[in-house]
């Protein structure tokens, strides 16, 4: 697992969310996002989706809301996206394999990686999943852990 420190910038978005407890349901999120994204001819070389969990999992289940987003400074009016900007941080930045066991993996250690690192996380702001398109074509993600 890879770590790094990134000054992720503000990005102009388009996000999908949906309310209700995490879990499979978020994983069709992104899949519609994805399947949207290619309707629209936007996935590209450069682009990047970001998944983002906006609740504590400690929130009553049904108030939990999940985004998933795209960067892009195309403004496109469809009533299936809403528009909006990804807020710029610090964050330590986790490459992984995107499997089942290396996203266990990944959240089982954060307080590790913190500690090596000598940071603290910034619990203000959620943990963003990063899915590159570069990377994505190797089969691997990104968890970005906002640090003060």
């Amino acid at each position: 697992m890879n770590t790094h420190v990134e000054n992720i910038p503000a990005h102009s978005i388009l996000y999908m969310r949906r309310t209700g407890p995490y879990g499979a349901e978020n994983y069709q999120l992104m899949q519609t996002m994805k399947d949207w994204i290619t309707k629209h001819d936007l996935w590209e070389e450069g682009s990047s989706i970001y998944g983002i969990a906006q609740d504590n999992p400690t929130t009553q289940p049904e108030k939990c809301r999940y985004d998933v987003c795209f960067v892009t400074e195309t403004l496109i009016l469809d009533e299936v996206v809403h528009q909006g900007t990804l807020p710029a941080g610090e964050h330590l930045v986790f490459e992984i394999l995107h499997t089942a066991e290396e996203v266990k993996r990944f959240w089982g250690s954060i307080g590790d990686a913190l500690a090596h690192e000598d940071r603290l996380p910034d619990g203000s702001r959620p943990v963003l999943e990063r899915y590159q398109f570069s990377l994505v074509e190797k089969g691997y993600c990104e968890f970005c852990v906002p640090i003060l």
